[in-house]
């Protein structure tokens, strides 16, 4: 983890590696081939070109107005392709950076780094745990530098706040949790019919491994996120992010158990994942995360502003919004807890007033902008070290999110074995840690 006072040194310094790979000098530019050109990698492109340094050659998406419109974005006159494996083809790319739909990322990633280029690959990592270690076995394999897309990894407030946290700045945490409350009863994402795919569009190719299913404009573009044929829901879109900054503060990416529940309780759409939600994991060295979601009310689960993360500790408790930071004081004292019946009021009196702040109140600012990570990626495909948001911590914090997904499905309480990535008391969740690609798709 880089800390808030070495991170401009530690960019600066990526300037001055002599090792480029496939970069002939220094003055170079990184060549980049954008994967994915909607609404996540069009943001993408239009942040990364900001950087003198790189230049976008070429783009890749299945529909020709994202296309004509990344075009224009990047500037620089890029190739079009419709199929990836032909923008893999071109050997002058350095780079590529992929925002698909998630159950491509991992087809889309080995292929990257087996063709020599580094990635950066947005979250979740994976749609499936044994998706995720196979990138992670390739990425070594290739020595291939891989960032992903939790752009946090790369914000000082964010790494000085898990900071505190991690060192043991607000006492021991025994509980931290995170969440998105939203509201789109009663419709949901709507319930359209069926029907053909809109002209232009290889619907087979957009599908790929994942199972043969009709044309509907939900499983496409954004709303695809609600399907569990392509992704997770908000415990991947969003979840992802927040587990993983809880991550960095606790230290710790590896549960030993976890509990889900939930259902489609209220929503009346073609969805397939629950609109209400909980998780539960337990860590080894004593502690419980929760993840919970609902769409179906969007009452903040804290009293002030939007909550990233929280972390309850025994001196106190850190709270991370979308730009900020701050620590509420616990009040503690070392008198044991008295008994509260009507004989011991004095009792119970003296230890109320005995309590004191356990620490003084903190907080503080920043920014989570992308770029920020944008730029580490570019300055690690320089210097070859490991990017803020490597490949092996992204898979810990995307697999969390994904073994809740099977508790869930199983509607079982489950003990994750995190050295063999398999479930040690249920052997028939552990069929859910993959599935069936469709031909002729394999992970390579």
């Amino acid at each position: 983890m880089i800390s808030r006072r070495n991170f401009a040194g530690a960019a600066a310094g990526a300037f001055a590696a002599s090792s480029y790979a496939q970069i002939s000098g220094a003055n170079d530019r990184v060549r980049l081939g954008f994967i994915g050109v909607g609404n996540r990698g069009g943001n993408l492109l239009n942040m990364t070109k900001e950087f003198a340094d790189q230049q976008v050659v070429a783009v890749c998406d299945l529909l020709d107005p994202l296309l004509d419109k990344a075009v224009a974005s990047a500037g620089t006159n890029p190739e079009r392709f419709k199929d990836f494996r032909r923008l893999l083809d071109r050997k002058d790319i350095d780079a590529v950076v992929i925002a698909t739909p998630d159950h491509w990322h991992a087809l889309m990633m080995i292929a990257a780094a087996q063709a020599g280029k580094d990635v950066y690959v947005e979250k979740p990592l994976s749609l499936t745990v044994v998706e995720g270690r196979r990138m992670v076995q390739v990425a070594e394999e290739t020595k291939r530098v891989v960032q992903v897309g939790i752009h946090r990894r790369s914000s000082p407030f964010c790494q000085e706040a898990t900071e505190i946290v991690r060192s043991g700045g607000i006492g021991q945490v025994t509980m931290a949790r995170c969440g998105v409350a939203l509201n789109t009863w009663p419709s949901g994402i709507g319930h359209p019919p069926d029907g053909p795919a809109p002209t232009g569009l290889d619907w087979d190719l957009y599908l790929g491994p994942a199972p043969e299913a009709p044309y509907n404009e939900n499983r496409h573009l954004f709303l695809y996120r609600w399907f569990f044929d392509y992704a997770g829901g908000q415990l991947t879109d969003n979840g992802v992010h927040f587990l993983d900054l809880i991550h960095m503060g606790l230290g710790q990416n590896r549960p030993s158990s976890v509990a889900a529940l939930g259902g489609k309780y209220a929503l009346h759409d073609n969805s397939t994942v629950p609109d209400t939600f909980q998780a539960l994991w337990e860590y080894p060295s004593g502690l419980m995360v929760n993840f919970f979601q609902t769409s179906c009310n969007s009452a903040p689960f804290s009293n002030t502003k939007p909550l990233l993360a929280e972390f309850r500790g025994t001196k106190g408790t850190m709270n991370i919004y979308f730009d900020s930071w701050e620590i509420v004081p616990e009040q503690v004292t070392d008198d044991s807890f008295p008994a509260r019946g009507p004989l011991e009021t004095d009792a119970a009196r003296a230890y109320r007033s005995s309590m004191k702040p356990a620490m003084e109140a903190r907080s503080g600012a920043g920014s989570a902008d992308p770029r920020l990570h944008i730029r580490n990626f570019l300055d690690c495909i320089k210097s070859r070290q490991k990017p803020n948001c490597d490949i092996e911590t992204a898979h810990r914090s995307t697999t969390t999110a994904n073994i809740a997904t099977i508790s869930y499905k199983t509607r079982k309480r489950l003990d994750w074995d995190a050295d063999r990535e398999m479930f040690s008391n249920d052997l028939s969740a552990n069929e859910l840690l993959h599935y069936p690609y469709r031909a002729p798709w394999k992970l390579g």
